[in-house]
C-alpha cells in the first residue's frame, strides 16, 4: 500500500466518506441522494455512484465510544472491497481526528495481510494507492499507521506459519533480518552457548525435538550509557504437543500458535525501531518446540534452570512457563531493566476466565497494572488484571526440588502459573505478565480457519511510548 496526504478532493475518484452515526450532514457534499437508507452505524456501509460514475462508499464509525475500533471498520470495507478498486482510492479525513486516521490507516494496512502464504498459487496485487483527503498535516499519523500496519501483518503472518517451516532457528533468522534492516542489534544463542550459559530449562523443553532450541536477545538502544527502561520476554513454542504429557488431537495443529507472545516481541522491537522512539528496550524471546522422542523431558524429571532454581516437572505440557523462567531470570540478571513485561500464549485457565475479549494481567505495581489497562481500553486490546495472592504459593511445592511446574488442581491455572513466573523474577517490583492465549489467535471473520489476531503490538508499543 502506497499512502499519501493530499489537501483536496478529486471528485471523479472512488472515495471513502466516513460516516459518524446521526452527523450525515456532510455526505450531501458527496451524493444528492435526500433520503438515505444508512445511519452510520459502526462498521456498515453503503456505496453509492455518483453521476460521473465513481463510487462513493459511506462507512459507518458509529458512535465516538467506538472511535476506539475504527481500524475494524477501515479494514472490512477494504477487505471487502479492494478487489474493485484499481489504482487508488480517497479517504476523506477532515473530520477525523490524528489518532482516527492512524487507525485508518492500521486498518486498511491489515486488510493486505495474505493468510495464504504456502497456497502453490500466489495471487500478486499492484500497491493500491490510498490517499486521505485532509488540509492539516497528517503526514505522521499516517507514516506510524502503516508502520504498524506493516509490522502487525508481519508478526500475524509468523504465528499463521506451520511448524516445519517455522523453528526455533527460524524466529532466530527473522529477528536478524528485521535487526539489520531496521538498525538494532540481535544475538541469538544456539544449543552450544545455552549450554554454556546454563538455560537449562529452555534445553529440557527443547531436547526432545530434531529442532534445537535458541534464545534471541534483541536490543534496541537510542539513548548510549544510560539504564535499560524495559525488557520484554516471549515464549516462543513453534510447536506444543505437550512433550510425553500429549495433548488431545482435536485442534492439535492449531498449537503452531504457542509462539504468540514471541512473535509480539520480535514485533514490538521491530516496531519501536521503525518508529524511532526515545527508550532503551531489550526483547528476549526464549523458543523451543516441545516434541516426543525418546529424548523428552519426562514427569517427574527435575530440572535446572538459568537462575539456578531446580524445577520437579509434573507435566510437561507446561513447557511454557519453563522457558519464561530461564528469559526472565536472564534479562532481569544481564540488562537489569527498570520494567519488565512478559507475554505468552501460557494457559487454557484464561480463556476459560476471560473468554476471547482480554489478556489476563498479572502484576504486584498497580501503577503499571492501571497504565496497561487504560491503554488497552483506549485502543481496544484490553488486558484484566487477576491475582497473585500468596495463598498460591503452596500450589508450587515440591518434596525434592526448589519448586514443581504444575499444580495438578483443575482450578485457578492462569494464576498458577503466574506464581511460577513471579519465582524466577528476582522480585523485581516493576514486573508484569500477560496470558494472551484467548485473544492471539482464534476465530476470525477473515479466515474460515482459526488464525492470529496481532494483538498485542499495540498494546504493548503504546505502553512504551507513555514511559516518556
Amino acid at each position: 500500500m502506497i499512502y499519501n496526504n493530499i489537501p483536496k478532493l478529486d471528485k471523479a475518484e472512488d472515495i471513502i466518506v466516513p460516516c459518524r452515526k446521526g452527523n450525515l450532514k456532510h455526505v450531501s457534499e458527496f451524493i444528492s441522494i435526500k433520503h438515505l437508507d444508512f445511519e452510520g452505524e459502526f462498521s456498515t456501509y453503503q456505496l453509492v455512484y455518483s453521476s460521473s460514475g465513481n463510487r462513493i462508499y459511506l462507512l459507518g464509525i458509529g458512535e465516538e465510544k467506538e472511535s476506539i475500533k475504527i481500524s475494524e471498520a477501515f479494514r472490512k470495507l477494504a477487505f471487502d472491497n479492494k478487489k474493485y478498486w484499481k489504482k487508488n482510492i480517497q479517504v476523506y479525513a477532515e473530520l477525523l481526528s490524528d489518532e482516527e486516521i492512524k487507525q485508518a490507516v492500521i486498518g486498511i494496512e491489515l486488510s493486505d495481510y495474505q493468510i495464504g502464504q504456502f497456497k502453490s498459487e500466489q495471487k500478486k496485487e499492484a500497491p493500491l494507492e490510498v490517499n486521505f483527503i485532509s488540509k492539516k498535516e497528517v503526514t505522521t499519523q499516517i507514516s506510524e499507521g502503516k508502520s504498524t500496519g506493516e509490522t502487525i501483518n508481519q508478526i500475524k503472518a509468523l504465528v499463521d506459519a506451520p511448524a516445519n517451516y517455522k523453528t526455533p532457528e527460524y524466529l532466530g533468522e527473522w529477528a536478524t533480518k528485521s535487526a539489520k534492516k531496521h538498525h538494532y542489534k540481535c544475538t541469538v544463542f544456539h544449543k552450544d552457548e545455552l549450554k554454556k550459559q546454563k538455560f537449562d530449562a529452555v534445553l529440557a523443553v527443547g531436547q526432545g525435538s530434531i529442532n534445537p532450541p535458541v534464545v534471541i536477545v534483541t536490543e534496541y538502544i537510542s539513548k548510549p550509557n544510560a539504564k535499560i527502561d524495559i525488557g520484554l520476554v516471549g515464549k516462543g513454542i513453534t510447536f506444543d504437543s505437550g512433550g510425553l504429557s500429549i495433548k488431545p488431537s482435536t485442534n492439535l495443529h492449531y498449537m503452531k500458535s504457542d509462539m504468540g507472545g514471541a512473535a509480539v516481541v520480535l514485533g514490538v522491537v521491530e516496531l519501536v525501531a521503525k518508529l524511532k522512539l526515545d527508550v532503551n528496550l531489550v526483547g528476549i524471546v526464549a523458543s523451543a518446540e516441545n516434541a516426543v522422542d525418546k529424548n523428552s523431558y519426562r514427569p517427574g524429571d527435575v530440572i535446572n534452570s538459568y537462575s539456578g532454581k531446580t524445577i520437579e516437572i509434573i507435566d510437561t505440557d507446561a513447557e511454557g512457563r519453563l522457558v519464561l523462567a530461564d528469559g526472565l531470570s536472564y534479562i532481569i540478571k544481564q540488562f537489569k531493566p527498570e520494567k519488565v513485561i512478559d507475554l505468552a500464549t501460557l494457559t487454557g485457565s484464561v480463556v476459560r476466565t476471560l473468554g476471547f475479549s482480554a489478556a489476563g494481567m498479572f502484576t504486584n505495581n498497580q501503577q503499571m497494572a492501571k497504565n496497561m489497562s487504560d491503554i488497552g481500553f483506549k485502543i481496544n486490546e484490553r488486558v484484566w488484571q487477576l491475582p497473585l495472592f500468596e495463598d498460591f504459593e503452596a500450589d508450587l511445592h515440591s518434596d525434592i526440588a526448589d519448586l514443581r511446574n504444575f499444580s495438578g488442581k483443575p482450578i485457578a491455572g492462569a494464576i498458577n502459573a503466574a506464581k511460577f513466573l513471579e519465582a524466577f523474577t528476582e522480585s523485581h517490583k516493576n514486573w508484569m505478565h500477560l496470558d494472551i492465549a484467548g485473544v492471539a489467535f482464534g476465530d476470525s471473520q477473515y479466515s474460515k480457519m482459526k488464525s492470529a489476531s496481532g494483538f498485542g503490538v499495540q498494546l504493548i508499543t503504546n505502553y512504551i511510548k507513555s514511559l516518556n
